[in-house]
């Protein structure tokens, strides 16, 4: 999120701190927005960013994001103890190094890497990363073997238009033309058909996206790699498939363990996944892997030894810290699969509990689907004097977070709501959360008009706009 620095103007209106309470410890007031001249009592400075904090909203009432907002006490305490370790200093934290090593081995077995291929795979800051990594890493291979004629070419990636804005980043910042599979007002996921017409010989990669940010959906990907592979035969194109598992990657190897969409297809060349997602990890962590080490460019690995040693580094940031690595670790150990398929297990069947709840209103239509992520998207069945951004924004007055939001292009008609189970969101809560919405549905047919949310920050513009035009994968990887 970018910030802008204030104008004199706007820092004149508002321009100091100066708590009450602690006027006993302060001999004059803090400014906002500029350093202050003299230090102050660490006691007061800590209260008066708590109280500042207070201000946000309550992160286990928080449905909107895939991200994790609850971790057992014993990995907070490996996260507290880890945080001035820096990861890029290999030489001073080899065993920190070493865990990292062996989540890189884990999750590519649990993705069925082939043995024989030498799997390869890094720790990033989150799936935005790891995307980039791989489009990265895609682009390098398509000059390769493109050679000569990639200089007066523009390569190109095909993508469903549901994609994340990750994937829209990397195409441009890194000068990708991205090709965009259209939705439907019926289909909300990549067509295979549509995806193929998109491809030629400047194409560096196919993404199929494993749990959808609009819906949950995953998509078609056997059948998209066996199109593919069909493809190389009839026309001697070689198009690599990468699979973007940021939510999926830990949620369906354990509630769809038959759905064939990993490295058991040749075509699939990588994946990246979100540890901070259905990884049970605090942000931010994901993962980047290739099915075999010469997928990854040696132009893109630098070598560095000035902390000591050489050590391979494949990433867009040096220094970072160690703590979201450590608690990956702690979790695959602490879970395993058992524990593991036993969350995503619960999950799934509050997801399943709500969607029939919210079906009983006899006012909603689910678009979700529940083979795939434990999320609940879902429209208005018929029109309504209220519309589902009235919802979201009753529901707030309960402190509930519910993203209400339009589809992506081509199904933009289409505005829903969407419910994300996570760890904390059991059926206690559940049935509290229900028992809200029908009692606001009851206000608004009674002709509630619910203030919008506050937009905090300088420049604030319409949040009733902002929200009708909301992309919900902005901002989740």
């Amino acid at each position: 999120m970018l910030s802008r620095k204030a104008a004199r103007s706007e820092q004149e209106i508002d321009p100091s701190l100066a708590p009450v309470y602690s006027a006993r410890d302060l001999s004059e007031e803090i400014p906002r927005y500029r350093l202050p001249e003299r230090s102050s009592s660490p006691r007061v400075v800590a209260q008066l960013i708590e109280d500042e904090l207070n201000l946000d909203g309550n992160a286990s009432l928080n449905l909107a994001s895939f991200v994790t907002t609850w971790m057992e006490p014993e990995a907070e305490s490996l996260m507290a103890r880890t945080l001035s370790k820096n990861f890029v200093d290999a030489e001073e934290y080899p065993q920190t190094a070493e865990l990292a090593d062996r989540c890189v081995n884990m999750i590519a077995d649990l993705f069925h890497a082939p043995d024989e291929t030498g799997a390869t795979g890094t720790a990033t800051v989150g799936s935005s990363e790891a995307i980039h990594l791989a489009g990265l890493a895609m682009k390098w291979r398509w000059k390769k073997l493109r050679g000569a004629a990639a200089g007066s070419a523009t390569p190109n990636i095909v993508m469903g238009a549901n994609v994340q804005v990750c994937w829209e980043k990397f195409a441009r910042y890194f000068e990708v033309e991205p090709r965009y599979v259209p939705m439907t007002p019926t289909r909300y996921v990549l067509s295979v058909d549509e995806a193929l017409s998109l491809v030629d010989e400047n194409t560096i990669g196919v993404v199929g996206i494993l749990g959808s940010t609009y819906t949950g959906e995953y998509e078609p990907i056997q059948e998209l790699a066996s199109a593919l592979d069909q493809l190389q035969d009839e026309r001697d194109l070689d198009i690599p498939i990468h699979v973007d598992a940021a939510s999926g990657g830990f949620v369906a190897p354990f509630n769809s363990p038959e759905l064939t969409w990993d490295f058991r297809l040749p075509r699939v060349k990588s994946i990246n996944t979100s540890g901070h997602k259905y990884g049970l990890v605090y942000p931010g962590i994901g993962w980047s892997l290739w099915r075999e080490a010469e997928l990854l460019p040696d132009e893109l690995i630098f070598h560095v030894n000035y902390l000591g040693g050489d050590h391979p580094t494949f990433n867009l940031n040096f220094s970072r810290g160690s703590s979201q690595i450590v608690a990956q670790y702690y979790n695959l150990l602490r879970l395993g699969r058992q524990g593991y398929a036993k969350v995503m297990g619960a999950l799934a069947s509050t997801a399943t509990w709500i969607s029939s709840e919210l079906q009983a209103t006899g006012r909603f239509t689910i678009l979700s689907k529940t083979d795939a992520l434990p999320v609940v998207c879902f429209r208005l069945t018929s029109e309504e004097s209220w519309t589902v951004f009235d919802l979201s924004a009753a529901l707030r007055e309960r402190g509930w977070i519910v993203p209400a939001y339009t589809l992506a292009p081509n199904a933009s008609e289409i505005a829903v709501l969407r419910i994300v189970v996570r760890e904390g969101l059991g059926r206690d809560v559940a049935e509290t959360l229900l028992s809200d919405i029908r009692a606001a549905i009851e206000r608004l047919d009674a002709g509630h008009v619910p203030a919008p949310p506050v937009k905090r920050g300088k420049g604030a513009g319409s949040t009733r706009h902002v929200r009708r035009h909301h992309n919900p994968g902005h901002g989740v990887c």
